[in-house]
């Protein structure tokens, strides 16, 4: 499929259905809730609503608050708000194919419905590629926790790319720190980001084959 079409089947799962419409008011009303209310909770709605992929920003050195001439930091303020509407839109797609093929979907086999539901997660290239940068988040995680002598912040880069469902994995895993045995709460923290990516690549194995036609 041409990148034109590709990109006019994006806005059409994007915007074509009740679900995809609902999250894009969702995220609207977030980032106006950002801007009126910056020093709230709130100021991190647009990103949480626009996880995982809004969290790479924190990767690159060039993003809101970088320092330099204003056409540097206009610059980069612009850079981040079109990666947080680029990002918005690809989960606004996702719900939309979900919604889409929820409606359309034939009821599978009792014994297929396990693989079909899980298939989409290594079928195409853009669930494999966010699968192995999660598998590589996860790892480094395990390395730090286990390996290194101080592993620091290591929970934020499986956080952040398994997100929003890896903070369901962070608030069951936090209240074990102190219990016993010791690799308890890193070990429910690695399940549950493991379980939240792969829900994940399943979305956007789904996308990807509502891209294909």
């Amino acid at each position: 499929m041409p990148n034109a079409s590709r990109t006019r089947r994006l806005m059409s799962l994007a915007t074509g259905n009740w679900a995809a419409r609902t999250y894009l008011a969702v995220f609207a009303a977030s980032t106006l809730a950002m801007f009126a209310f910056p020093e709230s909770s709130l100021a991190l709605s647009p990103m949480m609503l626009t996880a995982p992929f809004s969290f790479l920003t924190m990767a690159l050195p060039f993003g809101p608050g970088t320092e330099g001439g204003w056409v540097t930091e206009v610059a980069a303020t612009g850079f981040w708000v079109l990666w947080l509407l680029l990002c918005a839109l690809v989960n606004a797609a996702v719900l939309g194919a979900l919604a889409t093929r929820s409606a359309t979907r034939p009821a599978a086999r009792p014994g297929h419905r396990g693989r079909s539901l899980l298939a989409p997660a290594v079928d195409n290239w853009l669930s494999r590629g966010y699968l192995a940068l999660a598998a590589a988040a996860v790892g480094s995680f395990l390395y730090a926790v286990y390996l290194s002598p101080d592993p620091g912040f290591a929970g934020i880069w499986p956080l952040i790319t398994t997100a929003p469902l890896s903070v369901a994995a962070l608030a069951a895993s936090a209240p074990l720190e102190s219990a016993s045995p010791a690799w308890l709460s890193s070990a429910v923290f690695t399940l549950g980001t493991a379980l939240a990516a792969l829900v994940n690549a399943v979305l956007l194995g789904r996308l990807a084959r509502s891209l294909r036609g």
